[in-house]
């Protein structure tokens, strides 16, 4: 399973109603460490496929959801589950260090 896009008009569903936890990377195209940490993060949504969704909301395109949270920097993740924000972490980071954050947050790798 790949990285999911999401929109100002689908977060809600697919976020805060989502079965499982979510990890939201917010994101710009002009972002040059958004699109560092992009193929680790397409790596983590492939090997924790059963266990997290990782989604990405574009903040030029949408930027209700951003505002809403209080993302004043990028890239910033955030891991909702069952419909709350529970963690976040501003600033590019190593596949490993995201790992281990999701780990410490409660996502388990399979």
């Amino acid at each position: 399973m790949s990285t999911v896009k999401i929109t100002d008009q689908s977060f809600d569903q697919d976020v805060l109603q989502a079965g499982k936890p979510v990890l939201v990377d917010f994101w710009a195209e002009w972002c040059g460490p958004c699109k560092q940490i992009a193929p680790a993060l397409e790596q983590i949504s492939e090997e924790l496929a059963g266990q997290v969704t990782i989604a990405k909301l574009n903040i030029d395109d949408n930027q209700m959801t951003p505002s809403r949270y209080g993302v004043r920097g990028i890239p910033t993740m955030m891991l909702f589950k069952d419909g709350q924000m529970t963690a976040m972490k501003v600033g590019a980071m190593p596949k490993g260090k995201i790992l281990e954050w999701l780990t410490e947050a409660g996502v388990s790798a399979a």
